[in-house]
């Protein structure tokens, strides 16, 4: 798949997150635009991540900086799972067991396709410090064990699936 944007797309992205960013500075304290976007602008493939993650229906927006590498930190900042990422399993061998009901993609499936990661159950309560947001997800980094509970028939919610967490973490 080729991970590019059209010049068009690439505006209109960029144009989305920083409206999104402005009006969201509790987001991201301390963090400037035009250091974001000189990043982005480097990064096309990066670009595309978040692009994809908005097209789905998320909301993508800078939550703050990894405090080891200095990276920027985007999170889907959606109130509620974006209904294209809702109805999966979390990941293929969860996908693979489903006998009836089997949802079209897993969680980490869809955010490989994307090219970001999952929250981890941290970042995940982390993102809840942010404001309202992810009322109704339960997509986190899921252990094992507990994976085969959330999966199983008969769990309730399991014949719809798994929402779906993303978060995009640049390296840049």
């Amino acid at each position: 798949m080729k991970k590019e944007l059209s010049a068009t797309q690439h505006n209109e992205i960029l144009d989305i997150l920083k409206i999104r960013f402005g009006n969201n500075m509790h987001r991201h304290a301390g963090i400037e635009w035009i250091e974001v976007q000189a990043r982005l602008e480097a990064n096309a493939e990066k670009l595309w991540s978040l692009n994809e993650m908005d097209i789905t229906g998320g909301e993508p927006d800078v939550a703050g900086r990894d405090g080891k590498t200095g990276e920027f930190l985007f999170f889907d900042c959606s109130a509620e799972s974006p209904k294209a990422r809702r109805n999966v399993c979390y990941d293929h061998a969860a996908l693979e067991s489903r006998k009836e009901f089997k949802p079209g993609n897993s969680a980490v499936g869809m955010a490989a396709e994307m090219g970001i990661e999952l929250l981890t159950e941290e970042q995940y309560r982390a993102l809840q410090q942010l404001g309202k947001l992810q009322a109704f997800r339960n997509g986190v980094f899921i252990p094992q064990r507990r994976r085969i509970l959330l999966c199983c028939p008969g769990f309730p919610g399991c014949a719809k699936g798994l929402n779906v967490i993303q978060i995009a973490k640049f390296d840049f």
